[in-house]
């Protein structure tokens, strides 16, 4: 068995690996950004290195440093966790040729599963059904055309070095294709530092349906059970559930099959989760992509079928048979997680909302799981991915899980942040939900989401409602739907750097609240684009003195990996820029004044 393992991640997945070394009795050794000194991660493990500066890419990117660190530890394995360097192969078989072992498959493994456009070629040889694509990478706006015009319309472009919904754009007609196409290859560099894109055909009703698979060094791969993660926003997975509800045995089992020689073809080592777009009532599944890692939501197929995937992952890079000796085991109950993230959900613009957290309380009922990040006392960093955790309910049926997810989310109190429970108690009490009737579109597409959901204006502000309509207004832009934002507060200045970047004070707002704005001046109106969330400029796409048109992305600003484009909300010329590329901005900070046409 392995003696000391290093988490080469932060947050809830690293304190998860911690915990279950600790109770293993292997020693960790967590990393961690200077922005993370006193976090919750590095408070539990046994050692902590410090790899560098708040940036990702000088911290939990560093490869080099994590190699480094492992090796001035004595630690044996590295565990990547999910996200950062997970599915990287180059981490991968760097740690490989370090003499340490990599907690997860070959690097091999991980290179051809990360190209999309390879993971088809594989999945077409171990006989996995898979919707329409192109035959590798595309070259331009002209490919895009002529897919659609001979498989029909919507067309997903896709990154192929990508996963998450980076990178990935709809196309429902010909003539949205020059803008998806270089939006999509944007975003694809952007995130992860190569710009291929291929095409599939877009099922726009289809579930998102994964199956857990697991293969050891002895020539074993079983499946383990099936999962449900159709309820998404912007291809970001909010709830998820095991088993997949709504499944005939017989395409449960397919799929499993499938899955299993799909492992099997690419010489899988470890845990990995195959995707899958499901069209239920036809009886059909199509193949989406695999993912070489843990996933965020393994608890709920822990949960039903009495495992720790994380111990038996541990158990498989010690070079140990794997424990689970049977495809297919029939599950026990049901179980649902939610993501608890730090978002502002009113008006359902989910914006990213960093600060410190006053309170931590988790649910103690019976049934209830809470997998989290941070305590009581933590910060929520603008850098990284929002999630502060993760609340995972059991019982021994779908409606009983329901029931008492309800009760748990009542009883979640997180203060400091709003959080994204507001949105979960709407999902999870709607009436398509609790028939089954979901699919990936059908949160964004299907109902009015925001009209479930308190709206961004200030309540204190309703008795005003006369005098709204001559206050300045703050217009912004947030991926492709226009907001008018009465009352954002006002700053001062932008933030010169992200070392000197501190999150607002905030009142403490219980889980269903968001901090409270105060009534100010400037908006879009004046010509002044304001900033709509703490982030980091990405890029800027205009130049002082150009001319801009109402709709016209200025800049793009990333929050907690996820890039959203702040556009023109007036036709004019560019009269100044306040940001540069780089800096970290806070929520209301002034980013350009755009003077209108004729002014």
């Amino acid at each position: 068995m392995l003696s000391k393992v290093l988490v080469a991640n932060r947050g809830e997945i690293a304190v998860r690996i911690i915990r279950t070394c600790a109770e293993a009795g292997i020693a960790s050794v967590a990393v961690y950004s200077e922005a993370d000194e006193k976090a919750l991660h590095v408070r539990l493990a046994d050692e902590a290195v410090l790899l560098g500066a708040a940036s990702a890419s000088e911290s939990y990117l560093a490869i080099d440093k994590i190699i480094e660190a492992a090796r001035s530890t004595g630690a044996q394995a590295v565990h990547p966790g999910y996200g950062f360097l997970a599915e990287n192969a180059a981490f991968a078989k760097a740690v490989e040729d370090a003499g340490l072992v990599f907690i997860g498959p070959p690097s091999s493994a991980i290179e051809v599963m990360g190209s999309k456009i390879a993971a088809r070629e594989i999945a077409a040889k171990a006989d996995v059904p898979q919707v329409p694509g192109s035959q590798g990478t595309i070259a331009s706006v002209a490919d895009v055309i002529a897919f659609g015009d001979e498989h029909g319309y919507p067309v997903a472009i896709k990154a192929t070095y990508g996963g998450g919904g980076r990178g990935m754009r709809m196309v429902a007609s010909a003539a949205e294709a020059e803008s998806a196409f270089a939006s999509a290859k944007q975003e694809s560099a952007a995130a992860f530092g190569r710009d291929d894109v291929y095409l599939e055909r877009y099922l726009s009703s289809a579930r998102h349906v994964e199956v857990q698979v697991f293969a050891d060094t002895h020539g074993n791969a079983v499946w383990i059970g099936d999962r449900d993660c159709s309820v998404q926003r912007r291809h970001q997975k909010l709830i998820e559930e095991a088993p997949a509800p709504g499944l005939s045995d017989e395409l449960r089992r397919a799929m499993g099959e499938a899955s299993v020689r799909l492992a099997e073809q690419v010489g899988y080592v470890g845990a990995g989760t195959v995707e899958f777009l499901v069209e239920a009532d036809r009886e059909a599944f199509y193949f989406l992509e695999m993912n070489t890692r843990i996933q965020v939501e393994h608890p709920v197929t822990e949960m039903t079928l009495g495992l720790d995937l994380v111990a038996e992952q541990l158990a498989v890079a010690a070079g140990e048979p794997l424990a689970i000796t049977q495809s297919g085991a029939a599950p026990r109950g049901h179980a649902i997680e939610v993501r608890v993230n730090a978002e502002d959900t009113r008006g359902a613009l989910f914006m990213p909302s960093p600060g410190p957290i006053a309170t931590v309380t988790a649910p103690t009922r019976a049934g209830v799981r809470w997998d989290g990040g941070y305590e009581s006392g933590d910060e929520v960093q603008p850098y990284y991915d929002s999630l502060v955790g993760k609340l995972i309910v059991w019982a021994p049926s779908r409606d009983r899980a329901l029931d008492r997810l309800t009760l748990a989310l009542d009883e979640l109190v997180i203060d400091g942040v709003p959080t994204t429970v507001p949105a979960a108690r709407q999902i999870v009490a709607h009436k398509d939900f609790r028939n089954v009737a979901m699919h990936t579109n059908w949160l964004e597409r299907d109902i009015d989401f925001a009209s479930m959901l308190p709206p961004v204006e200030d309540p204190d502000t309703e008795d005003d409602a006369g005098e709204e309509e001559t206050q300045p207004r703050n217009e912004v832009w947030v991926g492709d739907r226009r907001y008018v934002i009465p009352f954002f507060s006002p700053a001062t200045a932008a933030v010169p750097d992200a070392a000197a970047a501190e999150a607002p004070a905030r009142r403490a707002t219980g889980a269903g609240g968001g901090p409270r704005k105060k009534r100010g001046g400037g908006g879009a109106a004046s010509g002044e684009v304001k900033s709509p969330m703490q982030g980091t400029v990405a890029h800027i796409d205009v130049e002082v003195g150009a001319r801009v048109e109402a709709g016209q992305v200025l800049m793009v600003l990333e929050a907690m990996k996820m890039q959203n484009p702040i556009r023109a909300a007036i036709t004019g010329v560019v009269e100044s820029l306040q940001v540069k590329v780089g800096q970290v901005v806070a929520s209301g900070v002034a980013l350009a004044t755009v003077v209108a046409a004729g002014e």
